[in-house]
């Protein structure tokens, strides 16, 4: 149960309360206007996106230009689809082109062009059931099983970091595992965890 201490300043609000109200309040506007928080992880269309890749169960490594000259590039998300398959079955699914905006946009707001080490990316509906019977972490209805989900950390960056960059975006899940040092990101709606 959270309260003043007996004797505590209470003109000075917590700091971490402060970020929490904050991330609430992106997440309340986010709710109100979906359209302008999609619009903050929507990239300027003249620039080239690119993304790094490094598929921790295969040990792929990809850098793909997937958006250049105002479109999307077919063999660059053909790459990028091959390396988020599903590790466990082999199947590959397109990815969404928002959740890569997101990724994209993400590493912008951090001030880096970083190297995303995925956990999970796409997810075969068969691999999802056999993860959701070992796990009560696994959505039924998990967004990997539609391309529009990533489990990811970056290469020198915390992971309290990324999901505090990801949250404030206010453009999807977020979803924090400390435990097992990743970040889940979607394009569903948005909302923390």
């Amino acid at each position: 149960m959270g309260g003043w201490a007996r004797g505590e300043d209470r003109s000075l609000p917590d700091p971490r309360r402060r970020r929490l109200c904050k991330l609430g309040l992106f997440a309340a506007a986010a709710c109100l206007f979906p359209a302008a928080a999609r619009a903050v992880t929507r990239p300027v269309d003249a620039a080239d996106r690119r993304l790094v890749f490094f598929n921790t169960h295969t040990g792929e490594t990809l850098e793909a230009v997937y958006f250049r000259a105002g479109g999307y590039d077919p063999a660059a998300l053909r790459a990028i689809h091959h390396i988020l398959r599903d590790h466990r079955s082999g199947c590959v699914h397109p990815i969404d082109p928002a959740l890569l905006d997101l990724l994209h946009v993400l590493g912008q707001r951090l001030g880096r062009d970083p190297r995303y080490e995925v956990i999970s990316g796409y997810r075969s509906p068969e691999t999802n059931t056999l993860l959701r019977a070992r796990s009560r972490g696994v959505a039924s209805g998990s967004l990997h099983t539609a391309g529009k989900a990533i489990d990811v950390r970056i290469t020198g960056l915390p992971c309290r970091t990324l999901r505090n960059e990801a949250a404030a975006l206010a453009a999807g899940g977020v979803g924090y595992y400390p435990a097992s040092d990743f970040v889940h990101l979607d394009v569903g709606r948005v909302r923390c965890w």
